[in-house]
């Protein structure tokens, strides 16, 4: 028998020493997104991940709020973030720190996620856009890469949310080590 574990049971580090441990060298933009509930998942996502950093962009609402609580289930409080009005503003500070820009979106000219090159070593700045619109384009002129998802159904794109777990899992398998206590 394989039993579940129970949440005490998962050896979870503490916030505090979330806070101050290594991370992955990857940072989070989200250009204008709208839903509450997608903000909630890249904060969660970004916790479970070891993300560096959030930079919440134009319209991209701000914790707290309780329906961004609803889904980030606390990580508002765990993971780093800041806004910011302006995402281009925020890409050329980003690249003048010598940090990769690549955004995620679908485009004539794109590397699909699972030949992106060993960019591991290296910090990264991953951008995500609007539901609807996506990654705006004086961004995607000034990203370095353009990553594409594969998908093979009908529907064109993934929720941006979801999106967001396939590729910083994508990236978070490069860099992290297993959990303590998994083997």
């Amino acid at each position: 028998m394989n039993r579940k574990l129970k949440l005490w049971e998962l050896n979870r580090v503490s916030e505090e020493d979330f806070k101050t441990q290594k991370k992955a060298p990857v940072i989070v933009i989200l250009d204008s997104i709208r839903s509450l509930n997608n903000i909630g998942s890249f904060f969660r996502t970004a916790d479970a991940f070891n993300i560096e950093k959030i930079y919440l962009c134009g319209i991209t609402a701000t914790p707290p709020h309780r329906e961004i609580q609803k889904t980030a289930l606390g990580a508002t409080e765990s993971v780093t973030w800041e806004h910011r009005e302006n995402i281009i503003d925020l890409i050329h500070e980003l690249k003048a720190e010598g940090i990769t820009i690549a955004s995620i979106e679908q485009a004539e000219k794109t590397t699909f996620l699972q030949h992106v090159p060993s960019l591991e070593f290296q910090k990264i700045a991953l951008i995500f856009g609007n539901e609807v619109d996506g990654v705006d384009q004086e961004a995607i002129n000034l990203s370095d890469h353009i990553l594409e998802i594969p998908q093979f159904g009908t529907k064109h794109s993934l929720n941006v949310s979801v999106c967001a777990g396939v590729v910083l899992w994508e990236f978070a398998k490069r860099t992290l080590r297993e959990p303590q206590g998994k083997n």
